[in-house]
This record gives C-alpha cells, structure tokens and sequence, in this order.
C-alpha cells in the first residue's frame, strides 16, 4: 500500500500545489477528480514516486520510501507505472513500443511481442501493430498505445493521468472493461476531471479543489452528498 501522509508540495518555493494531503491507496480503482490546476497531476506524480513531497511522508507497505537506498527505490519503482496524458513514443512500431518494458527485463523478444499483441487487442489498436510513424498517429491512438505499454507489464500499481481525454466512445469502453477485470489484483488511480464513464467501476472518489482534499468516498456517497 502506498500511502501519503500529511504531504505538501511546492514547485516553487511557499507556493503549495498540494496541501496537507492524506491519503492511502490500496488495491481497485481511486478517481482523483477535480477542476484543472487543483493539482491532479501533481498528487499522482507524488503517489507513484517520481516527485518528492516538499513535506511530509510517503510510505509503501509502511516505510517511507525517501528513507531507502537507491537499490530498494528501484525494487519499489518496477512495480509502479504511470502513464502521461501526453505520452512519448520510441522510435519502431507500435508493437515495439508495447513490448518495450518487457524486453528490458529479459523477456524474450518473441514472448513480449505476443504478450504485447495480446493487450493490443484488449484496446482494440491491433490494427496499429507494424505502424511505424507513431509519432504521426491521433492524441487518442498514442495515448491507447501507452496504455497498452503499461498494462503489458502487469504492473502492482498502475496510475493514469487523464486516460480517457482523447478518446472515443468505443475506445473509451474497451478501457473501462480492461480496468475493471484488474482492478481485484490491481491498485488503480486515475486522475480525470471528467470521471462520469468511471464511475460505474470506481471504488473510490478523490475531490481535489487547490491542492486540498475536500472530500473522500464511494461514487454512491458522493452522488447522495451532491443531491441532499
């Protein structure tokens, strides 16, 4: 489990883009929604590690993980993925894109790409396999492709940053699909401010109104809290 405990963070110095944050993270699906600057973005890049909270703690299964040395982050951070609203491609194919993060840990070329093509095929983009100009495909095709990239690795935690923003209806549906078969075995936080098509699978709602937390629950909860 990872779990923030009483962070802020600063980009600059006393201008808090999160404040006084507490919050844990354990296994299914946990929406971060909010309004655009409420720090979203800022909170998921703290929780998956790869920003340092200016104060406060963060903790995986306890310990805090600023506290290890490089070698145990390192465990730590293999077991983690998050995926960018705007994600970079390599240089290859589709399909090398995908099977990347398997074949930089010795998985052999020819089981990655199956499993590579495997996901594909769970978001529809098996179409997209031997296209080369990546960089020339759609917003919504890149982003499907990082998705894809980071599912193959059948990661402990997965964090999303606006995963839906540029996609269509079907496309949209073959994400939420694909979640809700992992979220028993896997911890889920995706940052939306659109989180409608979410919440049918949603375990937890996270509102973030300027870097603080104004309310924590189920999507049930937040529905009656909104009309009562």
């Amino acid at each position: 489990m990872i779990e923030l405990r009483n962070v802020w963070f600063s980009y600059f110095e006393d201008e808090y883009v999160l404040r006084d944050v507490n919050l844990s993270f354990e296994k299914g699906i946990t929406i971060i929604m909010g309004p655009n600057g409420s720090g979203k973005t800022t909170l998921l890049k703290v929780a998956s590690l790869i920003y340092k909270a200016t104060k406060g703690q963060v903790t995986v299964n306890g310990i805090d993980y600023w506290s290890l040395s490089e070698g145990e982050r390192l465990k730590i951070r293999r077991r983690i993925v998050y995926v960018h609203e705007k994600p970079t491609l390599l240089r290859g194919s589709a399909l090398e894109n995908v099977a990347y993060g398997l074949t930089i840990r010795g998985i052999k070329e020819t089981e990655a790409r199956e499993s590579a093509l495997e996901v594909m095929s769970e978001l529809g983009i098996a179409h997209l396999a031997n296209r080369r100009d990546v960089n020339r495909l759609s917003a919504g095709e890149k982003q499907l492709i990082a998705i894809a990239r980071a599912l193959v690795l059948n990661p402990d935690y997965l964090f999303l940053d606006e995963p839906l923003a540029h996609l269509h209806l079907t496309k949209r549906k073959n994400i939420v699909e694909l979640l809700e078969k992992l979220k028993s075995k896997t911890t889920i936080v995706i940052s939306s401010h659109d989180p409608i098509p979410l919440l049918t699978i949603a375990d937890r709602i996270v509102i973030l109104e300027e870097g603080k937390i104004t309310h924590i629950g189920s999507p049930k909860e937040l529905l009656e809290e909104l009309y009562t």
